[in-house]
């Protein structure tokens, strides 16, 4: 048997593609995007229903909450899922004026899965080059860098933003 990768062997039984505790604060995040406004309710169904989650009885604020809870104690969520949710969040965010709060290592991995998937315009940006991200320890691909802020590229890797990464 030949050894895929010359990385020293560590623990990784808590790596898992189960992303349903990052979807869970992605729904937390977007209650406190919305929590105190006068459209609260229909900032959270359009959040919701943007990431194709049922909708929750109770007020904006507390509908999102439940979904996150609801999220966290069900059954496992997809990347697809996560990526979908960080799209709405960053939207939200937009909407409302205020700034996402995502990890690092979340907007890392919805970087990278959604790159996969891009239109070939987007693609044809990314091909040939390495992503790395200025405010965080991650990057993919090979050749010459382009960098931008994690939630930049992750912005323009959802199509929200048109800015793309740009060379150092």
């Amino acid at each position: 048997m030949l050894p895929l990768s010359n990385r020293p062997r560590e623990d990784e039984s808590d790596v898992t593609s189960n992303e349903r505790a990052a979807l869970g604060d992605v729904v937390d995040d977007a209650a406190r995007l919305v929590s105190g406004r006068s459209d609260t309710d229909e900032l959270a169904d359009g959040f919701l229903s943007a990431c194709a989650l049922p909708p929750q009885s109770g007020p904006g604020g507390a509908a999102l909450r439940s979904a996150a809870d609801a999220v966290r104690r069900g059954g496992p969520r997809s990347t697809r899922e996560l990526i979908a949710a960080v799209r709405a969040l960053l939207l939200l965010a937009d909407r409302t004026g205020q700034r996402a709060i995502i990890s690092p290592e979340v907007l890392g991995r919805v970087a990278f899965h959604a790159s996969i998937r891009l239109p070939f315009d987007r693609r044809a940006v990314l091909k040939g080059h390495t992503i790395r991200a200025t405010d965080a320890e991650w990057s993919f691909g090979k050749g010459p860098v382009l960098e931008a802020s994690a939630e930049d590229i992750v912005r323009f890797v959802v199509a929200v933003s048109d800015v793309a990464p740009r060379r150092p």
